[in-house]
């Protein structure tokens, strides 16, 4: 497939999320299935596509302080403390978020929300405007792809859309730290 302009790549991403649509991007962590978080339907062909059981919550991914404080109501100030501290990324499981999907959520209502700083995810955040589901890009039980070219083919082809931005990118990251921060400021180590 030919190389994009990120712009356009952007653009085109952007018109399939806003359509209820699912696409593959690359993040700040690894290779990513999104959709819009707050769009019930979507979440559940993510859970299709990677064939996981839909019981387990969903990562968000915001490109700013902005649309986080949109969907999560109390964010506690240790939270901004573990966000402005980070220096790899970090997901935060907060209590009770507003407005997304509800199988976007764990069973006791919380959801994990990461800032991204990826050039890439971040501008596509920023362009939607809405919370982007951000799962690695695997079929369940499976490694997560550092890079394009371990993605399952089924992945690929499941999907409606998937970005041409950085798929030649060969620097493997890893999955974000997760912390999970409750009432009155207590945070747990989750990995």
């Amino acid at each position: 497939m030919e190389q994009l302009s990120l712009q356009e790549d952007i653009r085109r991403a952007t018109e399939v999320l806003r359509n209820g649509g699912v696409i593959l991007y690359p993040t700040d962590t690894v290779w990513g299935l999104g959709c819009d978080a707050t769009c019930s339907a979507a979440v559940k062909r993510i859970f299709e596509i990677k064939q996981r059981s839909d019981s387990k919550a969903l990562i968000m991914l915001v490109g700013n302080a902005g649309t986080l404080q949109r969907y999560v109501n109390d964010i506690p100030d240790v939270a901004w403390e573990l966000i402005e501290a980070a220096v790899n990324p970090l997901t935060i499981i907060y209590d009770h978020p507003a407005g997304i999907a509800p199988e976007a959520k764990a069973a006791d209502g919380s959801a994990g929300f990461r800032i991204t700083g990826e050039t890439v995810s971040q501008r596509l955040c920023n362009s939607f405007r809405k919370p982007l589901v951000s799962t690695s890009a695997n079929i369940s039980g499976k490694p997560a792809p550092r890079v394009f070219s371990e993605i399952d083919r089924r992945i690929i082809d499941a999907v409606d859309y998937v970005m041409t931005a950085r798929r030649n990118d060969t620097s493997a990251s890893n999955p974000s730290s997760i912390i999970k921060v409750g009432a009155g400021g207590l945070f747990k180590i989750i990995r």
